[in-house]
């Protein structure tokens, strides 16, 4: 027995502690965006250090959960690893531990700071069902959690805290004792129960002994020494299949297997000798097989740890070997493989299985199956589901295809620091997946990097057989060939200059080709890509000056690749052959290389008849940082470090012309709006600059960013520009007016970001986290004021989250709450409201700020009307409901019940048709109120009460009132309120919809003969004239107006 001796701090007979008072700390609080509000985040499936927790669901499958950060993920194993749920609410801080209990998941959270207090939480199906009560002082997170017979025990650093399973009540708290000398954490890992052992825990020490207690007691049962003082801290604890023996690991790589019952050693392991020395996680296989000369024995142990990447298989059966290396699980950790996140945090056999599951810190889960026909003793993948294992660096919605307009939106391209590239479903996240780059794991075998070889100590990792980090790239689908895209038989990412022979072509042009280019990092070859088959392309084009490739683009059509280079070359490739196909600029035969030598120098000058760019002149003296094509394949715009935008000849190669802004600043990015024909270049004096492709004039200069510009891009009107800077803030602009109409700062710098084409989604990556924020815009559901802020405005905004909690759907947006207080901030910097709309030039057509569905189905109403009514009425049931008629006395009451049934409908139908008059009547009523005083106004006639009430009427509801206008004093008075506000020039669409109806509903009373309202009908027709003169007369002005902007606009294009 140990001398320590243990602090128990309550017990069976405890006070419930005193609830603690939050301090309050005045912090500001995160606002959602005006523009746009959080969504939720994609990608994440385990990418912290708490291990995934698994639990049977009956016989057939298994429920693996996994932490992202405040909330859960559960899988189903037995459907692919599909995602089943993701727990609701979020814990208030990180969850730390979690553990897997019958139909309930328990997740420790808190703790990391001296503010930040700890809890637990209970989930069941991804719902909040309890918590578990808190005692009072603690303030260390909970490490590891285990579920054991009626209670519940909590890991932390210094202590453990016990619970009851069954009312969650908190029962003690245990304080174990350190050794002398010992200045480490009392608790440094390994934690677990017993099977067979009633109510005792083992908890591994920073010393290297293992305590055992007993939790309802509250006292220390026994103390295993640890076998050598160098062996270092308990770093995981597994009990064996076999009753009493437990396997114990120790930071210098030692197993031991031993026996509680007798304290002793049975057996001794040491793996040392792999890449991976620090053991924090064990497990054992319990279905038989595996161990022994013919696999059909039992004695199979995994080991691995956060430190490596490799899964270690033990045979136990004859004194313990290493029968086989999993290497390349997962990825190394960010220490050991530039920055990249990596190690493995758990690795379990499942109970009864032949399968094993393990979860990296590289944001995977993976399962594998051991293969019972074969000898290996190294398992092959079964499944996996997995995201980035490093910060997203680019992202892009995927491009609208030909005849694929139902997709637009919905998928995402994102690429990585981890040499990735990946396609998200916005829909479903079972469609998502990494884009194959070949048999990567086969080239790992013949390194010996992956299989059964033991011994082996590379430093490469199976990532580092990727391709190199990609900077940039470029997608178009109209020639993506999908599923059916041939992938040639040849393999991937081939070098056409280096290949002999020809390139046969005829297979891919009828299954279509590659839609993706991307740039890698240090590597002077762009690499294609199948969208459709999610693989990587047959063609690796290689720049002509040998430097590395910093710019690629695709043309509309999807047929012309071209590559930018360091050096400042630029090539164009085909896709489909990839050949060759132009160089810019295009490089002198021997005929016009000769004639430009034989040419007088005075003769060389530009003038009027002779081009102003020599042939084989203009290349970039710097690296080319950006690369568009216009829609018709006629021009091609080039940027570089050089501060130079370079218009070339999409055919002849030949430069165009050029805008030279250095040395003022150097251009780092280019994007393109084709409706349009703006394109925006980023520049490392932090502004951005708008110029017209046909003009070639500058039209806008954008400034504000406090930071190099990271990314940026247009919204999918082209109205705005969204950009994302070293400040940590993202920041919106107006282009008609070159306002800064909204910024909102996050966590950490935004490093990629990108518009959907449908305008929905704004995604953003960040430079701390592996997943990809996706935010709602607002303004497609709600008035958003969209004035000029400045930088004191900047908010600190709600980042989304992987349950979505802290965001919005599409539905909920538009009945945001926070419009209230938008509202209310507007009233008070009123100051800052752009000019109302009349106190415009009298020489402005101005329309209505009413919504356009609105007055469209006021338009259409008729015809809705006759698309909605039913083909034929509601037909009665032929025989009532069978009911069991009540009893009061011993006499059946089915006649009265029936009679009371009858008479209570009339009275409801009679209600009915009494209170629906009442509603219109109301409406009617004030309606011809205002149309009253309208008609008694002798001079300075107003039409804006009358018609700013009609305006906001529903369809239904203004087609009622314009229908049931009384007598022809009405009419006449409604026809010239709507000639006045003609004649103001407002509305235009709004009074144009408003005469249309009136015509419908009341031609026939116009075109009539009534002697007896002959004055009335009279005064109607000559309201009438008045508005066909105020009719024409604006018509004729609007037709001078567009054919004068168009004249002008028509003269601008022009080449002449």
């Amino acid at each position: 027995m140990t001398d320590d001796h243990p602090h128990i701090n309550g017990g069976q007979a405890a006070a419930s502690p005193a609830k603690r008072l939050k301090v309050a700390h005045h912090k500001p609080q995160p606002r959602p965006s005006r523009i746009f509000t959080p969504f939720r985040t994609l990608g994440l499936v385990s990418p912290t250090f708490v291990p995934f927790t698994s639990i049977p669901l009956g016989k057939t499958t298994f429920q693996i959960t996994t932490s992202v950060g405040q909330c859960l993920h559960t899988y189903d194993l037995r459907r692919g690893l599909n995602l089943l749920f993701i727990t609701r609410p979020q814990t208030p801080a990180t969850i730390t531990a979690t553990v897997a209990w019958k139909d309930r998941v328990l997740a420790a959270w808190g703790g990391e700071g001296a503010i930040q207090e700890p809890g637990v939480w209970v989930f069941q199906r991804g719902r909040k069902c309890a918590e578990l009560e808190v005692p009072d002082r603690l303030n260390e997170p909970i490490r590891e959690l285990v579920v054991f017979g009626s209670w519940i025990v909590g890991r932390c650093l210094s202590r453990i805290e016990v619970w009851k399973s069954a009312s969650y009540e908190h029962y003690t708290t245990i304080t174990p004792s350190a050794s002398s000398g010992f200045t480490g954490s009392t608790l440094s890992g390994g934690f677990c129960n017993v099977p067979t052992f009633l109510n005792k825990i083992l908890a591994g020490k920073g010393d290297g002994s293992v305590d055992i207690w007993n939790v309802s007691t509250g006292k220390l049962v026994y103390t295993m020494l640890s076998p050598d003082l160098s062996s270092g801290a308990v770093t995981a604890i597994q009990p064996t299949p076999v009753v009493s023996l437990v396997a114990i690991a120790r930071t210098d790589g030692s197993i031991t297997i031993h026996n509680i019952q007798t304290d002793r050693a049975i057996l001794k392991l040491n793996a040392q000798s792999g890449r991976n020395t620090n053991i924090t996680s064990i497990s054992f296989r319990t279905d038989g097989h595996g161990a022994g000369e013919d696999g059909q024995e039992s004695g199979i142990m995994a080991t691995t740890g956060t430190g490596g990447s490799d899964v270690t298989i033990w045979d136990l059966s004859n004194g313990g070997k290493v029968v086989g290396v999993l290497h390349g699980a997962h990825n190394l950790p960010s220490s050991v493989h530039g920055g990249v996140s990596g190690g493995i945090s758990r690795v379990e056999f499942l109970p009864g299985q032949d399968v094993m599951v393990t979860s990296g810190l590289d944001n995977a889960l993976k399962s594998w199956i051991f293969d019972a026909n074969t000898l290996s003793a190294v398992p092959r993948i079964l499944h996996s589901r997995s995201g980035h294992a490093a910060p997203v660096t680019r992202l892009s919605f995927l491009p609208t295809s030909s005849d694929d307009a139902d997709a637009t939106g919905k998928w995402l391209l994102s690429a990585g620091r981890d040499r990735s590239l990946w396609g998200w479903s916005i829909r479903k996240d079972g469609q998502s997946g990494e884009l194959s780059q070949g048999a990567v794991r086969k080239k790992a075998k013949k390194l010996g990097l992956v299989g059964t070889g033991l011994g082996i100590d590379s430093s490469i990792c199976l990532d580092d057989l990727k391709a190199p980090e990609i900077t940039c790239f470029a997608c178009s689908l109209n020639r993506d060939g999908g599923m059916g895209a041939a992938p040639g038989a040849g393999g991937i990412w081939t070098n056409v200059a280096s290949k002999k022979g020809t390139s046969d072509a005829s297979e891919s042009g009828m299954a279509g080709w590659e839609s993706i280019v991307t740039s890698h990092r240090g590597d002077k070859y762009a690499r294609t890509w199948f969208w459709g088959r999610k693989r990587a392309g047959r063609w690796a084009f290689e720049t002509t000056d040998g430097t590395e490739v910093t710019s690629v683009a695709i043309s509309a059509c999807g047929t012309f690749a071209l590559v930018g280079s360091a050096g400042g070359s630029i090539t164009m490739f085909n896709l489909q052959s990839g050949i060759l196909r132009q160089r810019f600029p295009a490089p002198l035969n021997p005929t016009q290389a000769k004639k430009l030598k034989l040419q007088p120098s005075d003769d060389r000058l530009p003038s009027a008849t002779t081009p102003r760019f020599e042939p084989g002149h203009g290349r970039h003296r710097k690296a080319v940082t950006g690369l568009l094509v216009d829609p018709l394949n006629k021009t091609i715009v080039s940027c570089g470090m050089d501060g130079k935008i370079k218009f070339w000849d999409f055919h002849s190669g030949l430069l165009q012309d050029e805008i030279d802004w250095s040395p003022m600043t150097a251009i780092t990015g280019v994007q393109y709006y084709k409706p349009s024909d703006l394109v925006a270049f980023s520049c490392d004096d932090l502004s951005i600059r708008v110029i017209d492709l046909e003009t070639k004039k500058l039209v806008r200069e954008l400034w504000g960013c406090l930071g190099q510009i990271n990314d940026f891009c247009f919204s999918n009107e082209g109205r705005w520009i969204i950009a994302a800077s070293m400040d940590s803030v993202i920041r919106v602009w107006d282009l008609p007016t070159a306002h800064l109409i909204n910024a909102f700062r996050v966590e950490s710098p935004c490093t990629a970001l990108a518009f959907s084409e449908t305008g929905e989604y704004l995604a953003t990556a960040h430079a701390d986290s592996v997943g990809i924020n996706l935010w709602n815009n607002r303004t497609l559901f709600t008035h958003v004021p969209t004035r000029k802020i400045g930088d004191d405005e900047i908010i600190q905004a709600i980042l989304p989250t992987s349950s979505g909690e802290s965001g919005q759907s599409l539905l909920y947006t538009a009945f945001d709450e926070t419009d209230r207080d938008i509202a209310e901030e507007e009233d008070v910097l009123i100051e800052h409201a752009p000019p109302d709309v009349n106190t415009l030039s009298s020489d402005l057509l101005t329309l209505s700020l009413v919504p356009k569905a609105r007055w469209q189905t006021l338009l259409h109403l008729p015809t809705i009307k006759a698309r909605n009514k039913p083909t034929e009425p509601p037909k009665a049931p032929e025989k009532a409901p069978f009911f069991l008629p009540s009893i009061t006395n011993g006499t059946p009451e089915a006649k009265a019940l029936t009679n009371g049934t009858s008479h209570s409908s009339k009275e409801v139908d009679s209600a009915t048709r009494v209170s629906r008059p009442s509603i219109s009547s109301s409406t009617k009523s004030e309606f011809t109120a205002l149309l009253g005083t309208f008609a008694t106004q002798q001079q300075d006639r107003d039409p804006e009460p009358l018609l700013n009430h009609l305006s906001t009427l529903a369809p239904s509801a203004a087609d009622s009132v314009i229908r049931t206008l009384a007598n022809f004093d009405e009419m006449t008075a409604f026809v010239q309120a709507l000639t006045v506000r003609l004649g103001q020039k407002r509305d235009y669409e709004l009074v144009q919809t408003w005469m249309s109806v009136f015509l419908r509903c009341h031609g026939g009373v116009i075109v009539g003969e009534d002697d007896e309202h002959e004055g009335g009908i009279e005064a109607l027709r000559q309201a009438l004239r008045d508005w066909r003169q105020e009719q024409g007369r604006e018509s004729k002005r609007l037709d001078e107006l567009v054919g004068y902007c168009s004249g002008v606009a028509g003269w601008l294009r022009s080449t002449r």
